[in-house]
């Protein structure tokens, strides 16, 4: 076992430069390039004739492997550090996006987003790991905001930025382009960020220490709430969101490129939003967790309301969708306050897990569910679809909202009753004299 050794202190602008602008790149390229298949869905469809299920199953080819790797790379951020982790990670990374570009067939696009999901796959968790050695933790909800922010940019420029840059190139130029620039960003986390503090290492084994992570009373409160709303974002977010405005809507390609700019745009927003409304929550007596409960809350309310399909309404709930839907990654900044420092790495690497399986499901799902109406003679698949695939949505988020109202009723009934024992203990002494 080796003893902690305490690193030299970073002034708040060597920290910004040196931790959070390389990794923060890191996570921007890989927001953008998980939903770069919302634009280029018809490019891609129009050159393999894709079926809603085998688009789906493309796209969400990269959360399969985002999970697969959670947990090497939990292991490898607690014993060597994000430096090192991101640095060959985006290499592998930059490896599987060229393969993509120069890919033929459908078999070889799923092979490239498997390899690029690899490497992408620890892009926030060593974010979030290098975040918490350097930064305090009651700093964590508006630093963890800015993170997502830079994601939500990420998705924002995988919208009409990437629809104007194919203007100039093809979408296998595009991706040769997003290679270099991965591999620039590992370069730079090698470069820029300062190496690790030496941290103790785990007494317990590795899966025991899984475990510890599991059964820690505050990552099962939050994701029994978070969890599911967590993975629908993800899972339509990048790709389904945009086919929903265009089969459901008739939406043209270019209205829907700047719709999905809008709302991953306001994925920013309401990413340094969540960060601000808990810290000024906390100041005030609430939990993370009850803004996380309100957050979801609004989340599944706009679902239904997508699931009714109302067409004056698609504008402002693709929007609003991912503009609510940020406020799920709150579930990372509850896990990291409570967890012990030396297990942040797992306890991310456990949430990433879930997340990303259940988002392949999601995605994968929603195509395969949508793909059981048959298309028009335009290729749009029919508004009926998507009020069946939405609403299984909904009902899969119930659940954890009635789980939390049901858990907090009898936390607030608490001081009525134990006041009014004592108020009974009171009188019967004043009787009894």
């Amino acid at each position: 076992m080796t003893t902690p050794s305490t690193p030299p202190r970073l002034s708040g602008v060597a920290v910004f430069f040196h931790v959070f602008l390389p990794f923060a790149f890191g996570h921007y390229l890989s927001c953008l390039l998980r939903n770069v298949n919302a634009v280029l869905a018809p490019y891609l469809v129009g050159a393999l004739a894709l079926t809603p299920g085998q688009l789906g199953l493309l796209t969400s080819a990269l959360f399969f492997s985002f999970a697969l790797v959670q947990l090497p790379v939990g292991i490898a951020l607690d014993r060597y550090g994000p430096r090192r982790v991101q640095l060959a990670m985006m290499l592998v990374a930059a490896a599987g996006i060229f393969m993509f570009a120069r890919a033929h067939t459908f078999v070889q696009l799923v092979l490239a987003r498997t390899v690029m999901g690899l490497g992408l796959g620890g892009c926030f968790m060593s974010a979030m790991k290098a975040i918490c050695t350097w930064i305090s933790p009651a700093k964590l909800p508006s630093v963890n905001g800015y993170l997502i922010a830079a994601g939500g940019l990420g998705a924002a420029t995988a919208t009409t930025p990437v629809r104007l840059a194919l203007q100039f190139t093809d979408w296998r130029g595009l991706f040769v382009v997003l290679a270099g620039l991965t591999a620039i960003a590992g370069l730079l986390v090698g470069l820029l960020s300062p190496e690790r503090q030496v941290e103790r290492r785990l007494r317990s084994p590795v899966l025991q220490s899984m475990r510890e992570v599991y059964r820690h009373p505050a990552f099962r409160e939050t994701a029994a709430l978070v969890l599911v709303p967590h993975t629908v974002f993800f899972g339509i977010q990048g790709l389904w969101i945009g086919r929903w405005l265009s089969d459901a809507a008739h939406f043209s390609d270019a209205a829907v490129a700047y719709l999905l700019y809008m709302g991953m745009a306001a994925v920013i927003f309401g990413a340094i939003g969540t960060g601000m409304i808990t810290e000024w929550a906390g100041r005030r007596g609430w939990k993370p967790l009850d803004v996380a409960a309100a957050g979801v809350l609004l989340f599944t309310l706009a679902q239904a309301a997508m699931m009714l399909n109302y067409a004056p309404g698609f504008q402002l709930l693709s929007v609003l969708f991912t503009l609510v839907g940020s406020v799920t990654g709150i579930e990372y900044t509850i896990v990291a306050q409570q967890m012990p420092r030396e297990l942040t790495g797992r306890a991310s690497t456990c949430l990433n897990l879930l997340i990303f399986i259940g988002a392949f499901l999601v995605q994968a799902g929603f195509g395969q569910v949508i793909g059981m109406w048959h298309p028009d003679r335009f290729g749009h698949v029919p508004a009926a679809a998507y009020r069946v695939a939405f609403g299984v949505l909904v009902l899969l988020q119930m659940p954890g909202l009635v789980r939390y109202f049901l858990r907090r009723r009898p936390v607030q009934c608490e001081p009525v009753l134990l006041a009014t024992k004592e108020e009974y203990e009171i009188g019967s002494l004043r009787s009894s004299r």
